[in-house]
């Protein structure tokens, strides 16, 4: 069974870089556990990953919602 990995860490000190090397290494994919990140629109107040680094693996639960939505 395939184990978990978490990267944590205060918002712009790489946790994104890492994650994407190390699901590459693992064959993974990315599940962002940020609450702020799951909306939309808040991607420079949170860091989140860009279009060009959400493509090189997959990355669940970023941009979800507009922040008005439930």
């Amino acid at each position: 069974m395939p184990c978990p990995i978490a990267v944590l860490g205060p918002t712009g000190s790489g946790k994104t870089a890492l994650a994407i090397q190390l699901a590459q290494y693992h064959n993974a994919e990315i599940i962002s556990a940020d609450s702020m990140q799951f909306y939309r629109g808040m991607e420079i107040g949170t860091a989140a990953p860009t279009a060009e680094e959400q493509a090189q693996v997959p990355h669940h639960f970023v941009s979800c919602l507009n922040p008005e939505e439930e």
